[in-house]
């Protein structure tokens, strides 16, 4: 697969300009999408359009795979044939994440390095097994989930000598017991978001945990990463939801015999693995909370003059103690793709309701059409809660000049999470390259942060001479008493531009020293993979840095771990075997 998702699913453009979302999946699919198109022209200030195609040329060349077959044949006691892969395809997309670098690579270039060899364990013996041969052979684990991340967390690096095994954990993917009197559950850690929700529902049960990747990435890249999610005001981050986890390790498994609701034990191995991003072990399941599927779910939406009054409304609103599950406050640009991304209005009553709403908009209520922002709305709870939720919220709204913008316009922007996502890689076939970051911030400084980031971009992108504009959006997706998670989008026009993903890299890496210098965080829930890995002497003292390299010395001290995150590749002395011997 060359992009996101699912294969029956992506944007096409259509010979009269229009954009359709083929498949049935989402609320956006198989309707005309006219406006699309030209608005991302506009905004790029670039001829995108049905003529104008970067066609990609998938598959790349694969490099060729490492032989080991010593150790294949070690594997080949405890696994069965389809638990080991050696092929190109398979080995490819096991060496990839879905930053906008690496779906450019094997589109357009090729990746330089991938696994040697795939194996699919069925269960957590299977997984120290695979532990063991790796040791006993001198080869070097991968562990992968979804394979959504978006840091280069896959990557691996060139001078890798070792046979690199990536340990694919999506068959594992099983609830192994569920406890609905104490609300705990047993999950595998390659179940993905899809799969726990929809099996949890037959209990009336969830998780809560919903990230922007909920369809395809798993219970340990949640962990790994140290995810948060779209609901986490109701139901809390991946670190409130865990309650303990098994995980195999270079020095054995770590479990525990039995799970309390909180406890003070000393120094838990547990907690070293959240946000671990491959470097100590594989998580092969977790103990999570459960919570009742709740007995209301409503949206709701508010149209604000402006991103500072929708930021305002957000810190009254976290203040009240009326937070809803999901509350998120688009900038004047996200809008707008908001309303791009409709389809086309068919009958002359739909079309004058749509100007009568528009005209009352910026005529009635003097709404700036290219300042306001939008804030959609998740409601959950008892009928009680969610009553006291939306009376508080509307009220505090409307104290910040926010007017109602109806339900079905919250439930559109809340589910146009998961279509949008297949954008970027439209995008791409139309000589455009775009991706996303983030950060938290605290809530006297968001503002400045979000404007500063903003003009860094356009002086970098003017700086550089890039065709057209710098697209530039921002959301404010998740609040804390102490402050906000902003999430970005940047991109712009790479027709002609020498190496466009080293251009792109420049830019991300400049918003993200403006991020740092607006006292923002190195990362919010994305993680720091290889992508952010030269930040981490800015945020970390010499102290610090040293306690992480020696944590990894102890924990992994030949490295058989190896994905090489958090730039602890070069922390400790690689006393691995030499290629020669692992051959």
């Amino acid at each position: 697969m060359d992009g996101w998702g699912f294969a029956d699913t992506r944007f096409v453009v259509q010979p009269n300009g229009s954009v359709v979302l083929t498949g049935n999946r989402y609320n956006i699919s198989s309707v005309e999408l006219p406006s699309l198109m030209p608005w991302m022209a506009q905004k790029l200030g670039a001829p995108l359009g049905y003529d104008n195609r970067n066609e990609p040329h998938y598959p790349p060349q694969v490099p060729t795979a490492r032989q080991a077959p010593e150790l294949l044949a070690a594997l080949g006691g405890f696994l069965q044939p389809d638990q080991i892969s050696s092929d190109p395809l398979v080995r490819l997309r096991r060496g990839h994440g879905h930053t906008g670098a690496e779906i450019w690579a094997i589109r357009y270039e090729q990746l330089d390095r991938v696994p040697d060899l795939v194996v699919f364990p069925t269960s957590h013996d299977q997984v120290v097994a695979i532990t063991d041969a790796a040791k006993a052979h001198g080869a070097c684990l991968l562990p992968f989930g979804g394979g959504t991340n978006v840091t280069d967390a896959l990557r691996l690096p060139m001078d890798e000598q070792r046979v690199v095994i990536a340990v694919d954990m999506r068959r594992m993917n099983k609830i192994l017991w569920i406890d609905p009197v104490n609300r705990m559950a047993c999950i595998e850690a390659g179940a993905t978001g899809r799969h726990i929700v929809s099996e949890l529902a037959k209990y009336g049960m969830t998780m809560g945990h919903e990230p922007d990747s909920l369809e395809f990435s798993t219970l340990g890249g949640w962990i790994a990463t140290n995810a948060s999610g779209m609901k986490k005001n109701r139901y809390g981050n991946i670190e409130d939801l865990v309650l303990d986890m098994q995980v195999v390790t270079a020095h054995g498994v770590v479990q525990r015999p039995q799970i309390g609701p909180r406890e003070s034990i000393g120094t838990n191995p547990k907690q070293v693995m959240f946000g671990s991003e491959g470097n100590f072990g594989i998580i092969t399941s977790a103990v999570v909370k459960l919570f009742p599927v709740p007995e209301v779910q409503r949206y709701g939406s508010v149209l604000f003059p402006d991103l500072g009054s929708g930021l305002s409304f957000l810190y009254d609103l976290q203040k009240s103690g009326a937070v809803p599950a999901s509350v998120r406050v688009m900038d004047n640009t996200q809008f707008h793709f908001g309303q791009a991304l409709k389809p086309k209005t068919h009958g002359l009553a739909a079309r004058a309701k749509s100007e009568i709403e528009k005209l009352f908009v910026t005529q009635v209520k003097g709404y700036d059409p290219f300042k306001l922002a939008v804030a959609t709305i998740v409601f959950e709870g008892s009928k009680e809660e969610v009553a006291f939720q939306e009376q508080t919220l509307y009220q505090i709204a409307k104290q910040h000049g926010g007017m109602k913008a109806g339900a079905t316009n919250g439930e559109r922007g809340y589910q146009l999470t998961f279509g949008i996502a297949y954008i970027r890689d439209l995008t791409f076939e139309h000589w455009a390259i775009a991706e996303s970051f983030e950060t938290s911030v605290p809530w006297s400084r968001a503002l400045e942060l979000y404007e500063r980031v903003r003009a860094r971009v356009h002086r970098e992108h003017e700086a550089r001479r890039l065709p057209g504009n710098p697209f530039f959006t921002g959301r404010i997706t998740q609040v804390y008493p102490t402050g906000v998670c902003i999430y970005f989008y940047l991109g712009f026009y790479a027709k002609g531009v020498d190496d466009p993903v080293q251009k792109y890299t420049e830019l991300e890496h400049a918003a993200r020293e403006e991020i740092l210098a607006a006292g923002g965080t190195l990362s919010h829930h994305h993680g720091v993979g290889k992508i952010r890995q030269d930040f981490l002497k800015d945020i970390y003292s010499d102290g610090a840095r040293t306690v992480m390299q020696q944590v990894k010395r102890a924990l992994d001290p030949s490295n058989l771990f190896g994905a090489s995150n958090h730039g602890v590749r070069g922390m400790i002395a690689l006393e691995h075997p030499s290629k020669d011997s692992a051959t």
